[in-house]
């Protein structure tokens, strides 16, 4: 028995030395990965903060009645060019049974009274003239029927304009929606028989139709809170528009909001730019756009392509890998400069002829661990 025992653990002491042989002498087989290296070249770098927004109209109104009713007459089309003054449409206006009752019927109680008073005028300018009474309670009496006139005037303009919607029904009635600017009209929310309602302190009112200058542009954008105190209002910058190919255009910073407005987390700030359009490009309200604006610019500058900087875990300080003339890598912390985003801007640490360690590279065994499971994953599905 105890031979046996003695047996099985020399077996198994062999066993593990020759595991233990196998995974040396596979540690040392495998290959060495051998780095690709670049080198710091001199460039220029133009940093860029790009807004996202559209092109519009920066002069754009609402027409809205002054009166409640129904559209009777719509005299223009979407696209159509109007004038400042020109018509745009009529509204007919629907009573209230209510509001006419009770117009008629100052109507009738002014009447009368007026109707009183010329009866006492009358007679106070007979006994005037006979001597009877003095000459103040002459002019009293003449004062009194001229007010009661004025009484019924009002409440008969007050009737008209209940059932009408205007005393004259000329180009200034309040039943006509006249262009307030010249400009294209933009859109008609309404339809011929659409009832609308007036505008007042209450009520914004129904929007008739929207006209807009369309030869002076402007873009509305928004940046974001890391970018905005980078731009300057005055500035030149550069509008692209995607509906024309890509097209770019001259502009003006004129406008950047005082105050964020925070959006899924992040605050954005409004800005507004003048666009110079030319005369023969026809460009249209609310296009999308991009402005383009420079934050910096810097010439003949020794750089790096910025993946292979690396970042210090603990202190997030950036760094590079150089490689050394016996073929290892040693670190070396880096200050960095201006960047766009593909190439950085080194201030310290490298010079133009080091050797920098390209570390984020794809291994041969990852590539051939992909094919494997690849051609794993088409065989399952041959199997299904």
């Amino acid at each position: 028995m105890k031979k046996t025992l003695k047996i099985v653990v020399i077996v198994g002491i062999l066993l593990s030395l020759l595991f233990v042989l196998k995974y040396f002498r596979d540690a040392n087989a495998s290959e060495i990965i051998d780095y690709e290296t670049e080198k710091p070249f001199y460039t220029s770098i133009v940093k860029e903060v790009v807004a996202t927004g559209k092109l519009n109209p920066e002069d754009e109104i609402e027409l809205k009645p002054q009166v409640s009713g129904i559209i009777d007459k719509i005299l223009v089309e979407e696209g159509d060019i109007v004038k400042r003054g020109d018509l745009i449409a009529r509204i007919r206006v629907v009573p209230n049974e209510q509001a006419v009752i009770s117009a008629n019927s100052r109507i009738n109680s002014a009447r009368l009274s007026y109707n009183n008073s010329k009866t006492l005028f009358e007679r106070s300018k007979k006994l005037f003239e006979k001597g009877v009474i003095s000459k103040q309670d002459f002019e009293n009496s003449e004062l009194s029927m001229e007010q009661s006139k004025e009484v019924l005037t009002q409440a008969q303009n007050d009737y008209k304009i209940i059932k009408k919607g205007t005393l004259t029904g000329g180009s200034t009635a309040n039943t006509n929606i006249l262009a307030q600017i010249a400009g294209t009209i933009l859109e008609i929310p309404v339809r011929e028989g659409d009832q609308v309602i007036e505008s007042n302190n209450f009520n914004a009112g129904t929007t008739i139709a929207t006209v807009a200058d369309m030869t002076i542009m402007i873009f509305e954008g928004q940046v974001d809170e890391t970018e905005v105190s980078k731009i300057e209002e005055g500035s030149e910058i550069k509008v692209v528009l995607g509906a024309l190919e890509e097209e770019e255009f001259k502009a003006k910073l004129t406008f950047v909001a005082p105050k964020g407005i925070e959006q899924a987390g992040a605050v954005q700030f409004v800005i507004k730019a003048n666009v110079n359009i030319p005369e023969n490009v026809n460009v249209r309200a609310g296009y999308s756009a991009n402005a383009i604006m420079e934050t910096g610019n810097k010439e003949n500058i020794l750089c790096i392509k910025e993946s292979l900087l690396q970042f210090n875990r603990i202190t997030d300080k950036p760094f590079v890998e150089i490689k050394q003339q016996d073929g290892t890598y040693k670190t070396k912390n880096v200050k960095i400069g201006i960047s766009d985003g593909i190439n950085v801007e080194i201030l310290e640490g490298v010079t133009e002829n080091d050797e920098i360690k390209v570390w984020n590279i794809v291994t041969d065994d990852a590539n051939i661990f992909d094919d494997e499971r690849g051609e794993d994953e088409t065989a399952d599905d041959m199997t299904d």
